[in-house]
């Protein structure tokens, strides 16, 4: 995944936070199906937070790490990897 690449939330996917997770539940599919239905943890809700600001990959990295207090390479590694499974699911497109 290309650090400079951008993303932007999917209209298919309805979220809403609930405590400090957010809850995504796709529109376009069967919302009777558990298994559309996705839970973020508190992480994964501040970075769905942080496509709403437009900025790169490389952005929301340098967020997480420095708000987490994680080194670099990690939150990398677990950024990549977690808007890949957004990406998968199709609560997120590339811009």
């Amino acid at each position: 995944m290309e650090l400079t690449k951008s993303y932007q939330k999917s209209s298919s996917m309805v979220a809403r936070r609930v405590a400090d997770e957010v809850i995504l539940v796709p529109i376009k599919q069967n919302v009777g199906d558990l298994q559309s239905i996705y839970t973020l943890n508190e992480v994964g809700a501040r970075i769905w937070e942080l496509l709403d600001n437009g900025g790169t990959v490389a952005d929301m990295i340098s967020s997480v790490a420095e708000e987490y207090e994680v080194e670099q390479p990690k939150a990398q590694a677990d950024l990549v990897d977690f808007l890949a499974q957004l990406e998968s699911i199709g609560a997120i497109a590339s811009i």
